[in-house]
């Protein structure tokens, strides 16, 4: 049985009250989180050490213009854990990450929450942010999507995270302005805790709470699917979605599962050849520039969409509107449900690319 913190504070103060406890009693050598930069509407991410700082936290703020998972990859050891904040398909990406040795679970005290989701880049951009928080909030106390999420969140069936030490219950808490409740998972959790203010009991995190939101993201995860029909149209229909595909790699780049040291596609084996574009114009007239745009995703599909986590910060930066994550996230689906595989479940859980099953291809046949 977990035991629960309860805090007399809305769930923004209350986290942010526990990890100053956590700072200035030791307990963790820094606090990594969403954090104000100005009054202009920007937000980064901060690895903070100093308490004082943590004024300008935003925890829980429905934002993420990168994934955290790939940060934490970075991080050094430090002398303590590292309290880090993080949505949960975030903490999903860095089990995966962990699993690749790109970084090591007791290097943070993990802190998740259960996820109404988050605000598409352009809300920042544009300066809308201010105005569709009220709503976001009411729409989260209340159990339900806001309309104001990106499409990737209103999809995503993962919003409980798994693995954290400590979950921050938000979905369905309609006191969540003035009361704080922090499910403690861990040994670990509950020992940093000690000697904190608020009152402790036994209690657990019922799923089953969540049902008709996790049923209706499920049926608009299998309508997204629906209506990019990639595995009946073929090669074709593949030809026609990433043809329009610029070859910024952009993508790749925030993606916190595509890890490698030295991409492929980044080095010298893809640069261009001229032989090969005179003989292709010489059998058919035309040829395709930027060249192995196509290749390049295929590539992808095949090197990591079994680990894709649906955290959809490949579609929010593509410039050409590619709907990268759905594409990723329904391959993945299937390619994962043959080795009965969930991205970010269990750190022991081996990467189905490194699984091999006799019976796996047998639908080719016997020969």
């Amino acid at each position: 049985m977990d035991k629960v913190l309860k805090i007399d504070k809305s769930a923004e103060k209350g986290i942010v009250e526990l990890l100053k406890y956590l700072l200035l009693n030791d307990r963790v050598s820094g606090v990594f989180t969403l954090r104000k930069t100005g009054n202009n509407g920007s937000f980064d991410y901060a690895l903070i050490t100093e308490p004082a700082l943590l004024e300008d936290s935003i925890p829980l703020h429905p934002f993420m213009h990168v994934n955290a998972g790939k940060i934490l990859s970075a991080l050094p050891s430090m002398r303590k854990p590292v309290a880090a904040v993080i949505k949960p398909c975030e903490l999903r990406s860095f089990v995966e990450l962990v699993k690749r040795s790109q970084g090591a679970l007791d290097d943070f005290l993990l802190i998740s929450y259960t996820c109404g989701g988050s605000f598409p880049y352009k809300t920042t951009v544009k300066g809308q942010m201010d105005k569709l928080l009220p709503e976001f909030w009411e729409a989260v106390k209340s159990g339900l999507d806001s309309d104001s999420i990106r499409p990737t969140c209103r999809a995503c069936e993962y919003f409980v995270p798994m693995n954290a030490d400590l979950t921050i219950s938000l979905v369905g808490e309609k006191d969540l302005d003035s009361k704080c409740a922090i499910f403690l998972h861990s040994g670990k959790s509950k020992s940093m805790v000690e000697g904190f203010e608020a009152e402790i009991s036994k209690g657990e995190l019922k799923l089953s709470r969540f049902d008709s939101l996790v049923k209706k993201r499920k049926e608009q995860k299998e309508k997204d699917f629906k209506e990019i029909n990639i595995q009946d149209s073929g090669l074709d229909g593949m030809i026609d979605i990433f043809g329009k595909c610029i070859g910024c790699h952009g993508c790749s780049r925030i993606c916190p599962i595509c890890h490698c040291i030295l991409c492929d596609f980044e080095s010298c084996a893809y640069d261009y050849d001229t032989s090969m574009i005179e003989n292709e114009l010489l059998s058919r007239g035309g040829v395709r520039v930027p060249t192995d745009t196509i290749l390049y995703q295929i590539g992808r599909l095949s090197h990591m969409s079994f680990s894709c986590t649906g955290c959809g910060l490949c579609t929010e930066v593509c410039p050409a509107d590619i709907p990268v994550s759905t594409i990723f996230r329904k391959t993945g689906e299937e390619v994962a449900g043959l080795f009965d595989y969930l991205p970010g479940k269990d750190v022991n859980e081996e990467i189905p690319v490194t699984i091999f099953k006799e019976d796996e291809l047998s639908e080719l046949g016997n020969d």
